[in-house]
């Protein structure tokens, strides 16, 4: 071969090389299963906050990446039908939403990663056996690392009704970590004079009941721990407490946008957006087992006054301005 004829082959061999990668890559687009326990309605500003965060590391929907969005409209006996359908479309990562949707992820399979968006107690409940290093195929973030935050709770709940003695608690005996949770209520409650009563709905159907169960008692507050579907159900669980006109402590400022009176808890939008990080980490060729579960590093305060004020509360004002955020 001549040396012009083999520069121009060369040059050709280096043109089409972009295109050669691009085919590559346009046939191995990674797919993301994203499984979701509750309605696509109640969980648009997190999916928003997944999407905003894989957007930043260079991952665009629809571009470099496919999302394949499965929800269980709350009813968990869907949870394991629908990632054995994520699994048939060969998913490279499932991100989870809840504690749920991990468990059903992590019973279904142990080579695919899974990265938790949101779990109430990874550690606590098993699902890793170490935060460092959590193992197996799972990463991503945990809500707490123990139940010590539902004490926290229980104080600030106090501090808006210092006359409660009898304060209810909202517990999904699903959830695996509720248990320890309200343990350490009732624990905090000794120092604080008041008597625990623990309310159980195991599905949306039961917190009338649960609701009722807490009137009838005459409890005088009510804290609401941390669960998906409680989540999912934010705007009836408000509803019910501003008709039982009892003030509320909730884990998620959701509840408080719906109409709530005090949030204390870390954000689920920054979470989403962080378990972006974790994807991104796996698609670059990290094991989920290597990437240690992060927890969050700010809790939010956030008070609704407009609430507090058809309850004929008054917030202390040092806690109003401790607040995060206060709503009129």
């Amino acid at each position: 071969m001549g040396r012009r004829a083999f520069v121009g082959a060369v040059a050709g061999a280096l043109l089409a090389l972009p295109l050669t990668i691009e085919a590559q890559q346009a046939g191995k687009v990674p797919r993301i299963g994203y499984l979701v326990q509750n309605s696509a309605e109640t969980s648009q500003r997190t999916h928003a906050a997944l999407r905003e965060g894989l957007r930043e590391r260079g991952w665009v929907e629809g571009q470099n990446i496919v999302i394949e969005v499965r929800y269980a409209d709350g009813k968990i006996d869907r949870l394991p039908a629908l990632v054995s359908e994520l699994i048939r479309l060969k998913v490279d990562i499932i991100v989870t939403t809840s504690s749920g949707t991990t468990w059903a992820a992590k019973n279904a399979t142990q080579s695919i990663p899974i990265v938790m968006a949101a779990s109430a107690n990874a550690l606590g409940e098993g699902l890793v056996t170490s935060l460092a290093h959590p193992g197996e195929n799972i990463t991503g973030m945990t809500f707490l690392a123990g139940p010590e935050i539902a004490g926290k709770q229980l104080q600030l709940l106090k501090e808006v009704a210092p006359a409660a003695s009898s304060v209810a608690v909202l517990t999904n005996p699903t959830n695996r970590s509720h248990a320890a949770f309200a343990k350490e209520v009732k624990v905090a409650a000794r120092s604080l004079g008041a008597q625990v009563q623990v309310l159980e709905a195991p599905s949306p159907d039961q917190l009338d009941n649960a609701f009722a169960a807490m009137t009838k008692e005459h409890a005088a507050a009510l804290l609401v721990l941390t669960d998906s579907m409680f989540v999912g159900q934010q705007q009836r669980v408000a509803n019910l407490a501003a008709r039982s006109r009892v003030p509320a402590l909730y884990s998620q400022r959701e509840f408080v946008d719906a109409g709530g009176l005090v949030s204390y808890g870390p954000s689920l939008v920054d979470m989403f957006r962080r378990a972006a990080t974790h994807v991104d980490k796996i698609l670059k060729g990290a094991k989920p087992g290597d990437i240690p579960v992060e927890q969050p590093t700010k809790f939010e305060l956030v008070i609704n006054i407009k609430a507090a004020k058809a309850l004929g509360i008054t917030i202390p004002k040092d806690m109003l301005l401790r607040a995060d955020e206060v709503i009129k």
